[in-house]
């Protein structure tokens, strides 16, 4: 995961400078659900899509693999708060919550890769490089990022956050295991996987929290766009992990 980090880091990067081809090639503009229809029609349309998605996938669940035996927490009460796992309604709410707070505190909805880029550069000034002639680094917003200090970034703070929480729940759910021997072809798909979502985030305007979650909540039309370009690129990477030798059970460490 720390390879991948760096990868997306660079990956970032990279696609700042390709940034100029990619805003000539053709779009659909700014399509707001919530300006064509009115807020109240666009959030009860996105509702009704969200529940007929969520009945097509439990109906084709049970139809494949049955009814699952419920699993049984293996903690109760206060210490699964803690160490979970959690209900999904539980999470659900939780992200609602925390993305609104967001929204108020920060301005704008939650959002992961923006801080990416930014350390990035920050770490391409520090060795001298000028981004001046960057056509990405050279608006106002970046360019006031860039002279501030990295902590002076919302989005670089929560994702520090993130991260420390992560590693405070891992620790308290008994999983905090670090690889120390990570295998070649682990190291390979980490870099090449990295490198590829950091550039697709900056194209996407960011990854499934930034362009799909807060963009869904704030009913933009790219924010379905990229659900249903994730849901089309998931069969192949999970195909692709057979060519890295990624089982599940090496996907389930990395994820938590």
């Amino acid at each position: 995961m720390t390879l991948t980090l760096l990868a997306f880091i660079a990956g970032s990067v990279v696609a700042t400078f390709h940034m100029p081809f990619w805003w000539n090639t053709p779009s659909l503009g700014e399509v707001s659900l919530g300006d064509t229809l009115g807020w109240t029609w666009a959030v009860a349309a996105q509702l009704v899509a969200l529940l007929l998605i969520a009945a097509a996938t439990w109906w084709i669940e049970r139809r494949r693999l049955g009814v699952p035996a419920p699993a049984m927490p293996p903690v109760r009460g206060w210490a699964r708060v803690l160490r979970g796992p959690w209900p999904l309604l539980a999470g659900g709410v939780a992200l609602a919550v925390l993305n609104a707070l967001t929204l108020v505190l920060a301005g704008h909805p939650w959002g992961i890769t923006w801080a990416f880029a930014l350390w990035g550069a920050k770490a391409l000034q520090a060795v001298g490089y000028d981004l001046s002639t960057v056509a990405f680094w050279s608006g106002e917003f970046q360019q006031a990022a860039l002279a501030a200090p990295v902590l002076a970034d919302v989005t670089t703070v929560m994702d520090l956050g993130i991260i420390l929480g992560a590693l405070l729940a891992a620790g308290l759910a008994g999983r905090f295991a670090p690889a120390r021997r990570v295998p070649l072809r682990i190291v390979a798909a980490s870099v090449l996987g990295g490198l590829m979502l950091g550039y697709g985030a900056r194209l996407a305007f960011g990854c499934n929290i930034g362009a799909y979650f807060s963009g869904v909540a704030s009913t933009s039309l790219h924010g379905w766009l990229w659900g249903a370009a994730a849901l089309l690129g998931t069969p192949i990477g999970v195909r692709l992990r057979k060519v890295f030798g990624v089982d599940r059970q090496q996907v389930s460490a990395s994820s938590c």
